[in-house]
């Protein structure tokens, strides 16, 4: 694109570095130009009487240079292009010898001075008349080049990403190498029979790699790829989209056999029939276009489609339909094992402490996406900078992953109250006593008194299984008491009058789940096996996702019912735990104004006191009636 560009301003550089020329030497003879000028008689005059010492004079130019001997001064003066100063000289009875006359050649560049001198003006005006040409010629290819692709063309020659820097997607990467394969020896599928797929659909949540795999398939392709984002397409004038796409596909088969990358399909993938924008809507005709280059009459098996959308749900069904994108690759949030390998791609290259273990690291980040351990890696990284470390030590990658996981670095410039460091020690210790006291509970890692981003403090759970896909109920309920764990304990330890807002996110959390446990996961026995409501998203001027009732306002009653009730025995199951262990709550709730964070032994000799609630239940009175009022700390009166 350089190269292009500096060759169509070659010339009007040209122009001007001719014109700056011309001004140097133009403004070199008028600085000889600025002495007196005499005529041609009174010099002859003056030499014959012995007052010229030297007269210079040039070839081929009327101009000479007189020089006087008792002043040294220098005059111009002018003969006639067919005279020569030696003649007049003589004709007017001067001595040779009493003058020096000195007869210089002409310089090189005096004919190409006066060329240029003549030819300036056109010159300019010629390279003007280009130059409008071109700005106006740019502006109509701009025109005529409005229904063109925009899609980027990489050869594939220096792969800069391959399938080595993906990792924690084994399946993935082994459908994408065999579309890979295909292209480069496609005689080995199809001596079994084995039709090249056209299309191949990346789904995932963000940030599990759908880009990054691409880009790897471009390095290992070493055929030609064509990349471009589904919002490339549409405009605002009709039909410019479908050109578009007619564009992309005619340079994919002129360079067939190549992959086309579509990111976000979603944009223009989605399910039409929707009733916005009539039927000439803009984005339809882009996807109808887009359904016949990929399989309508004109096929060509020598073009692989790869696009990637976070919303499956929301494509039309003749996009996903075999023949189309015959296959679907699911990227999911890496397991331990991934996340192991993940984490070493990103650490390759900075340099790590002895102490740094990335299978506890992994362990520590369920749920997390390969850009999610990215951040983290590279969170620690400046953590490491901002301590003046020469390595990444343990501390910063936990410190990072904590920042990454609760949106913000921790706030030990705000200052709290003893009243407020008093409730939110308790808050705490509340959630992790009460997940403690759940056999199916996560086990707690961390407690904090510490505000880090929006929270005035947290408690962090390790789940000990990687298994984030199914839920069971009783994990469920688990959840539910350790979320109430907090406004329980504010309750028993200052009064039902004196509970604040803290929990506020933990009760939103607690309705959340068991609503869902009754409308979408049929665990109420009462209601039985049944999903009530169907959810619908719609797009239009914003977001906003409804609920269709599909059920009679009895049935709605009888939700709501189930939903108090699932809530109402989480906070008494709650309540007895935290009634129960009511001495390693004001023990830890002690030791959290001490040391402010908890973790390590003096954790875990805190939660090991924790009496569960199976134990509880099956003392006699079922743990009614014991309250241990012992207490190493004294609550504040309400």
């Amino acid at each position: 694109m350089g190269d292009n560009r500096w060759l169509k301003n070659s010339f009007v550089y040209l122009i001007i570095l001719v014109a700056a020329l011309a001004l140097f030497f133009n403004y070199f003879n008028n600085a000889q130009g600025q002495a007196e000028e005499r005529g041609i008689y009174q010099v002859l005059a003056d030499a014959k009487a012995g007052r010229v010492e030297k007269i210079e004079a040039q070839s081929g130019n009327t101009e000479i240079l007189v020089t006087y001997r008792d002043t040294r001064t220098k005059v111009r003066s002018r003969i006639e292009s067919n005279d020569s100063i030696t003649m007049l000289l003589v004709q007017a009875g001067v001595p040779l010898d009493a003058v020096n006359v000195e007869v210089r050649a002409a310089p090189a560049w005096g004919g190409l001075l006066n060329v240029f001198t003549i030819l300036l003006p056109v010159l300019l005006m010629i390279g003007f008349f280009v130059f409008f040409m071109r700005q106006a010629q740019g502006s109509n290819n701009q025109a005529l080049s409005f229904g063109k692709s925009r899609a980027r063309m990489f050869s594939g020659d220096k792969p800069t990403v391959t399938f080595a820097d993906v990792a924690g997607q084994e399946e993935a990467k082994q459908d994408l190498t065999e579309v890979v394969e295909f292209l480069k020896f496609p005689d080995k599928f199809a001596a079994l029979g084995a039709r090249i797929p056209r299309g191949v659909l990346m789904v995932g949540p963000p940030g599990t790699g759908k880009t990054l795999l691409s880009r790897a398939v471009a390095g290992e392709a070493g055929v030609p790829f064509f990349s471009i984002s589904g919002s490339e397409f549409v405009e605002m004038f009709v039909g410019v989209g479908a050109s578009r796409v007619r564009d992309l596909f005619d340079q994919a088969k002129r360079n067939a056999p190549c992959i086309v990358f579509i990111d976000e399909i979603d944009a223009v993938g989605r399910q039409r029939g929707a009733g916005l924008g009539g039927s000439h809507d803009e984005r339809e005709q882009t996807l109808n276009q887009i359904l016949v280059e990929m399989d309508g009459f004109d096929t060509n098996t020598n073009v692989i489609v790869i696009a990637a959308t976070n919303r499956p749900d929301v494509l039309d069904p003749a996009l996903v339909r075999p023949g189309r994108f015959d296959r679907q690759v699911v990227l999911d949030a890496p397991d331990v094992k991934g996340r192991i390998e993940v984490l070493r791609v990103h650490t390759k290259g900075k340099p790590l402490a002895d102490d740094v273990q990335l299978d506890v690291i992994a362990r520590q980040t369920p749920g997390f996406s390969g850009a999610d351990l990215a951040n983290a890696v590279n969170e620690a990284a400046i953590l490491a900078a901002r301590r003046s470390k020469k390595k990444i030590g343990m501390a910063e990658l936990q410190d990072a992953i904590e920042r990454v996981a609760l949106g913000g670095p921790e706030r030990r410039s705000r200052v709290l109250t003893e009243r407020e460091k008093l409730l939110t020690a308790y808050h705490e210790s509340g959630h992790a006593i009460a997940a403690a006291g759940m056999p199916k509970a996560f086990p707690v890692q961390k407690v904090t008194i510490v505000p880090r981003g929006r929270a005035g403090g947290y408690t962090l759970y390790l789940p000990e299984e990687d298994s984030i896909r199914y839920t069971t109920a009783s994990q469920f309920a688990a959840q539910l008491v350790s979320a109430l764990g907090g406004r329980v304990a504010e309750e028993i330890v200052f009064g039902p009058d004196e509970v604040s807002t803290g929990a506020a996110g933990d009760i939103q959390q607690v309705t959340r789940i068991a609503r869902a446990m009754v409308t979408r996961y049929g665990m109420s026995a009462k209601l039985g096996p049944i999903a009530f409501g169907e959810r619908e998203e719609l797009i239009f001027l914003g977001r906003e996702i409804t609920e269709q009732r599909n059920y009679s306002d009895a049935v709605a009653r009888e939700i709501d019912n189930e939903v108090h009730r699932i809530v109402s025995e989480a906070y008494e199951r709650t309540r007895l735990i935290l009634t129960y262990n009511r001495e390693v709550l004001n023990d830890m709730a002690s030791a959290l104004i001490e040391y402010e964070t908890l973790d390590g032994e003096r954790l875990k000799e805190l939660i090991s006191r924790v009496v569960k609630i199976d134990e509880i239940e099956r003392r006699p009175n079922g743990g009614n009636g014991v309250l241990d009022t012992s207490s190493t700390l004294t609550a504040p009166q309400a």
